[in-house]
């Protein structure tokens, strides 16, 4: 039986008033599981899978997947969860690469034309079965989770299993999280933080996770109105929350009484952080993951929310942030940009028939080059400035990152969305690109008044040199802006 789940070994369910197993698992909708129900299904499908390689899971938000993933993890068997929204290429190629015995999905749910060929299970989320007695190691593949691909195929992260014991236990840790909590979210499930944290999180605390199926905010207020503790989300997610708060108490009311807020994926902008706050007397705090790491960094339930940064590393991760030539940048300053490599129990094995690209991602001495780039303020509290790739802007001999400029950018009334670029330029080396989406297109802020507003709120050389101005920015599932979309188009 898998330790990752002590909540469905045999008399170990939750110990609550409630009487073992009975304690409600997982809801989706109005659907749900106990822990006993759980148990069961799950043990029924681990069963059908012992012998089995590697399996497909058609990540659709219903509770078929998280009985599917938690089956497969029972039978020591690696799943590959696969976004329902792929598109035929890139879903080929992902099941040529992963190259699974079968696909699990939801009775009924459509497949679509690259599955022909490949063995189908259907979940029965009312199925009855004990798990079997697998043998498992620590580091025996737990999930391939593939990545975005943003500079090619994407790639195939092989996630041990002592790295999901490992991170949500440090983020039980940092956030107190216990059997007593209960998590609202309404993320897809075929990436780290909606499947990892949201729906094994839960399972791993013998808690209970209520999915939303499609976030809304109604949604939110519904459920932590009515015995929900926890939220997680994307900056997407906690914007429209911002966004309709002054017009909703019962949302404010909702918000005002979880223990606590959690927003990850990517960076939550000062302004919206403020707003919520000011509105719910409750601060978000943010964590700091990717696929390959999983988590390193977190606020603590009982630390500082401070906006705009990621908090601390988590136990047992270690992090540190270095120069292009490799040193290590000892001053914890605030100022001094450094890319962050992380190394720990964490981390992924390697990428999927890639050894190339598991060789290029690791340092000589064992750290993962995160690609992130950030600075340490005196505390220790970590801030990501953005991406090496595309959010680092060398600028008349500064090193300036992104994030804080679209940060100063968003305080301005007249900018409702904004993403930060560089470009080439002749004489600075880069200079910086602001792209905004004006709060009223018919009267926009003007570039000089972009300037100063940013120079007046970090320093003259971070001021934008350029503006565009946009109907809209380009996004991903996740919400994450795609720069490379925008300096395509430029």
């Amino acid at each position: 039986m898998s330790s990752l789940f002590p909540a469905l070994s045999p008399g170990q369910s939750p110990a609550r008033a409630d009487g073992p197993g009975d304690r409600v698992a997982l809801r989706f909708g109005p659907r749900t599981l106990t822990y006993g129900d759980l148990a069961a299904a799950a043990g029924a499908l681990a069963a059908r899978l012992q012998g089995h390689g590697r399996v497909a899971v058609w990540a659709t938000p219903e509770l078929e997947t998280a009985v599917a993933v938690t089956g497969a993890l029972l039978a020591g068997v690696p799943a590959v969860p696969l976004n329902p929204k792929s598109g035929e290429k890139e879903l080929a190629h992902i099941l040529s690469d992963s190259a699974p015995s079968l696909v699990l999905a939801a009775p009924g749910a459509e497949l679509p034309a690259a599955f022909s060929g490949l063995e189908r299970m259907d979940v029965d989320v009312s199925g009855t079965g004990t798990a079997p007695d697998v043998p498992v190691c620590d580091g025996d593949p737990a999930l391939i989770v593939y990545t975005s691909g943003t500079t090619g195929p994407p790639k195939g992260a092989v996630i041990p299993r002592r790295a999901l014991a490992s991170t949500l236990d440090a983020l039980a840790d940092a956030w107190q999280w216990t059997d007593a909590d209960v998590l609202v979210h309404g993320l897809p499930l075929f990436h780290v933080h909606g499947l990892v944290l949201g729906v094994l999180g839960p399972l791993r605390r013998g808690g209970s996770v209520r999915h939303l199926g499609r976030f809304t905010t109604e949604g939110v207020a519904r459920e932590l109105n009515s015995g929900a503790t926890m939220l997680f989300g994307v900056p997407t997610m906690y914007h429209r929350i911002a966004e309709a708060l002054p017009d909703d108490p019962e949302l404010a009311k909702a918000l005002a009484g979880a223990r606590l807020l959690v927003s990850g994926s990517a960076a939550l902008p000062v302004h919206d952080h403020e707003r919520i706050a000011a509105a719910t007397g409750r601060r978000v705090v943010e964590r700091y993951g990717m696929t390959e790491t999983l988590m390193n960094t977190s606020v603590r339930a009982d630390g500082e929310a401070r906006a705009g940064t990621v908090g601390l590393p988590l136990p047992g991760v270690g992090l540190r942030l270095v120069e292009e030539d490799g040193t290590e940048i000892a001053g914890y300053d605030g100022e001094s940009v450094g890319e962050i490599q992380v190394r720990g129990p964490n981390l992924f094995t390697e990428y999927l028939n890639r050894p190339d690209a598991t060789a290029a991602a690791f340092t000589a001495d064992g750290w993962f080059r995160t690609g992130d780039m950030a600075v340490r303020e005196s505390d220790g509290y970590v801030r990501i400035v953005g991406r090496k790739a595309t959010d680092l802007i060398k600028s008349g001999g500064y090193k300036i990152g992104a994030g804080e400029i679209e940060n100063a950018l968003l305080e301005h009334p007249g900018v409702r969305e904004a993403a930060v670029t560089g470009e080439p330029d002749a004489d600075l080396g880069e200079r910086i690109v602001a792209w905004i989406v004006p709060a009223d297109p018919g009267l926009p802020p003007s570039d000089e008044e972009l300037a100063d507003h940013v120079a007046r709120r970090l320093a003259p050389h971070k001021r934008p040199r350029v503006v565009r101005r946009l109907d809209a920015l380009p996004r991903n599932d996740m919400g994450k802006i795609m720069k490379r979309a925008l300096v395509a188009d430029a």
